[in-house]
């Protein structure tokens, strides 16, 4: 078996084995798992079956676009943890990379009114450049310190989160909670999409997604500059023996996995909802980008792929509260699934068990 299939064949068993046990759980606690399914179905398809055949509309294209919007930035968030991965670094910071691309895109789009040409550009690439800067200061500490980027990133979240809830009442007209509706020109929203999908939320950060995925994979699989960031980060001695600028390339690998994640922030801020937010608690867009991560085994495809799986999951989650069902069991079912990824080589072990005894 090919190294490829299997690990595709080793998240399927992942999903397939979180979705049963998630199964269990529900009829343990006395849920009904049908209403875990059907939910699931209609966040992602926008059909009701409970519609199905009562001579109501059963259909919801705006649940399609909703789904959408609820997947961008997990995908980001997946891709920015998996460059870092791929590069032998865990960058469990993009929560706060995440927010600080927020930051950015709020501070441009109260603060600037120009036209949409002109200032959308400055909003992405200023909240990538924050994430992109946030990222880099755990890559310099690691490659100048050799602190590990772990305890750094965590550091950093929270830095990022209290700095930026600071900075957003400070702009001008700011409540407590969320600064004034931003600019025009700031903004990814498009009516185009809204009208398709019936007033959703869907915007035009998912052409910037597109390409998030094809940049990710670029660097990575088809230059020499992806081979060198994987070098350093898998073996620092021997890149810095073969003539590898070790340092450099350990804070641009943590800086472009910021990227990412700032990226996700300006999609929130700038498409999703349109006004800078205070938060004192974490939304967990970067954390789920590890999951999502370890289930598309760090690879572009995989990360969309898995992005797409837990979008559906919290998609879902709405749905199912309306039907008494705990929040909790989403997050069970996520937890459990990544659990099972992270068992890849027992999995592997059970399969070559199987696989023997079916020669015999």
């Amino acid at each position: 078996m090919k190294i490829k299939n299997q690990n595709v064949l080793i998240a399927i068993i992942a999903i397939v084995l979180g979705f049963l046990a998630g199964t269990i759980t529900m009829l343990v606690t006395g849920q009904d798992p049908l209403i875990l399914f059907k939910s699931i179905l209609r966040a992602v398809t926008g059909v009701n079956l409970d519609l199905v055949c009562t001579g109501k509309n059963f259909f919801s294209v705006r649940m399609v676009g909703e789904y959408i919007v609820y997947s961008m930035p997990i995908i980001l968030t997946g891709l920015s943890v998996a460059f870092a991965f791929r590069t032998g670094l865990f960058n469990i910071g993009s929560e706060g990379q995440v927010i600080m691309g927020s930051l950015v895109a709020a501070i441009v789009g109260v603060l600037l009114d120009m036209p949409r040409i002109i200032e959308l550009p400055i909003v992405i690439v200023g909240g990538m450049a924050a994430g992109a800067a946030w990222g880099y200061i755990a890559g310099f500490l690691k490659a100048k310190y050799n602190v590990h980027e772990v305890v750094t990133t965590i550091m950093l979240n929270y830095t990022a989160m209290y700095f930026s809830a600071m900075i957003i009442k400070m702009l001008p007209g700011s409540s407590p909670e969320k600064t004034v509706p931003l600019h025009d020109g700031a903004l990814l929203s498009s009516s185009i999409f809204s009208s398709m999908t019936s007033n959703s939320r869907l915007h035009y950060g998912i052409f910037l997604v597109i390409i998030a995925l094809i940049v990710f994979d670029y660097i990575i699989n088809k230059t020499t500059y992806g081979y060198e960031l994987k070098s350093v980060g898998y073996n620092p001695f021997a890149a810095k023996y073969s003539g590898m600028k070790v340092n450099s390339r350990l804070a641009q690998s943590m800086a472009i996995s910021g990227a990412f994640s700032g990226l996700a922030g300006v999609l929130l801020v700038s498409g999703t909802f349109k006004y800078g937010r205070v938060l004192y608690a974490f939304e967990n867009y970067g954390f789920d980008g590890i999951s999502v991560a370890l289930l598309g085994n760090n690879t572009a495809l995989g990360s969309l792929f898995g992005g797409l799986l837990l979008a559906s999951l919290k998609a879902a989650q709405p749905l199912m509260s309306a039907k008494n069902v705990p929040d909790a069991i989403v997050d069970i079912i996520s937890a459990l699934i990544i659990m099972f990824v992270a068992m890849k080589y027992g999995i592997i072990y059970v399969m070559d068990k199987m696989k023997k005894r079916g020669e015999n």
